[in-house]
């Protein structure tokens, strides 16, 4: 991860009528990184990610993405951001690489639009019109259309929505990838395991407010909380105890039993627990 800021944000408002939409977000993504976005629907996400786009006027604030303000963005701007959406669009009667090669028209130092198509995994289906793409499928050709101009930032709003779990974890891979490679990357997604499997940093949003940003392991104080622990009892019954000394409770569990402690289990609260309790408050 670079110290070199990639977005800058201080400050950022924006309301519609008398809802404040965003109400004072603070926010710094550094470049390299791989940034996740949280928040339930009509918590400011997707207003903040809109102004940082450049598709959303904001009220107030100041924000700074790639050295650029998006409202006012130098000419070259947008061709060094991506951005895939949920759905970019439908080609039915086109091949994928007829697409690919269409939107690489656009930009001036564009990637050639066969390595593209292999970097996201659609090599063998080049040829195949889109309407012929699973799902997964179509979404990789959505990354494609969005790195064909060689981003330096990259926005995915939901890139998994609708996947099975093999799909997922597939496209989980291709966004590594992205990011090995020095793609920054913004990312907003309701499944809390995508943000900890990919994210560098989170950032929970809420009531148009930042609540906080971490590592995914150490929001909310993750990593100091209590773990849980469960074991069964000779008679059948479970017993639980939360414990910060989890790995003494245990030795004494198998010390109490004579060794192995029946159907032993030991748990820390989950990102999606931290997450819950933090948008449960408000």
């Amino acid at each position: 991860m670079h110290d070199e800021l990639a977005i800058s944000v201080r400050g950022l408002r924006k309301a519609y009528g008398d809802n404040a939409a965003v109400a004072g977000v603070d926010l710094d993504v550094h470049r390299g990184e791989v940034f996740a976005l949280l928040g339930p629907n009509g918590a400011g996400k997707t207003t903040t990610v809109e102004i940082l786009e450049g598709y959303r006027r904001r009220d107030a604030g100041d924000v700074d993405v790639l050295g650029s303000d998006p409202a006012r963005p130098a000419a070259d701007w947008r061709s060094r951001v991506g951005i895939v959406l949920q759905g970019t669009g439908e080609f039915d009667e086109l091949t994928v690489a007829e697409v690919v090669r269409h939107f690489s028209g656009f930009y001036a130092g564009a990637e050639d639009p066969d390595k593209v198509i292999e970097r996201v995994g659609l090599a063998a289906k080049a040829k195949a019109r889109t309407h012929t793409l699973s799902g997964g499928q179509k979404r990789r050709l959505d990354v494609a259309l969005g790195i064909v101009g060689r981003p330096e930032l990259l926005f995915l709003d939901e890139p998994t929505t609708g996947f099975d779990p093999e799909a997922r974890r597939e496209f989980w891979e291709l966004i590594r990838d992205l990011a090995a490679a020095g793609t920054t990357i913004v990312l907003t997604t309701h499944y809390l395991d995508e943000a900890e499997a990919l994210a560098d940093r989170v950032g929970v949003i809420a009531g148009g407010k930042l609540v906080e940003v971490a590592a995914p392991d150490q929001l909310g104080n993750r990593r100091e909380a209590l773990a849980t622990v469960s074991w069964r009892m000779p008679e059948g019954a479970r017993e639980t105890a939360e414990s910060a000394t989890p790995t003494a409770l245990v030795a004494e569990l198998a010390a109490r039993f004579g060794g192995e402690v029946p159907g032993l289990t030991v748990t820390r609260p989950t990102l999606e627990d931290i997450y819950l309790r933090m948008i449960g408050h408000r």
